[in-house]
């Protein structure tokens, strides 16, 4: 029987890689900073609009900088995960938080990925899918050795416990 302090739900005891933060600000910069460039290019370019083109330029680059900046610093100090003998824990999220936690007995497929922003930064992510309705544990972020040897536990350990999915 477990005592009351295995019971005691607590977040996940590791972090991702401190590169993730890297990573995250530079998918960021992708989705804040074209708007604002179109808006400087046509400030530039169109004399006559000037006027309109250098308020929408400020408009679009605040808003979107502060994003780059918060944003990945606010996602590393959410993001965590672990493995134990019994579970796969992972949280993530920065704006709307998530925390899943899966039993070794339900995981049915574990797949790493690597876009080519995380190979840029050296890092790696795991999904490890559940026979579940909620869907998979995602961790991302991890340096691209841990995530190997993370994979490689996780078969291993699935492997081994009696599984419950049908």
């Amino acid at each position: 029987m477990l005592d009351n302090q295995e019971l005691r739900l607590r977040p996940p005891r590791n972090r991702v890689e401190t590169r993730a933060i890297g990573w995250w600000t530079l998918q960021s910069s992708l989705f804040a900073l074209p708007l604002p460039i179109t808006f400087g290019v046509l400030w530039l370019f169109i004399t006559p609009a000037r006027f309109v083109f250098g308020p929408l330029f400020l408009v679009a680059l605040v808003p979107g900088l502060l994003f780059m900046g918060i944003m990945p610093v606010w996602r590393y100090r959410v993001h965590r995960w672990e493995m134990t003998d019994e579970a796969v824990y992972a949280a993530s999220g920065w704006l709307w938080q998530r925390w899943r936690v899966v039993p070794l007995s339900r995981v049915q497929t574990v797949d790493m990925l690597r876009g080519p922003l995380q190979q840029l930064f050296g890092l790696s992510g795991i999904t490890a899918t559940s026979a579940s309705s909620a869907g998979a544990v995602k961790i991302k972020g991890l340096d691209h050795r841990t995530a190997t040897e993370l994979v490689e536990k996780l078969t291993r350990a699935t492997q081994a416990v009696p599984g419950d999915a049908t």
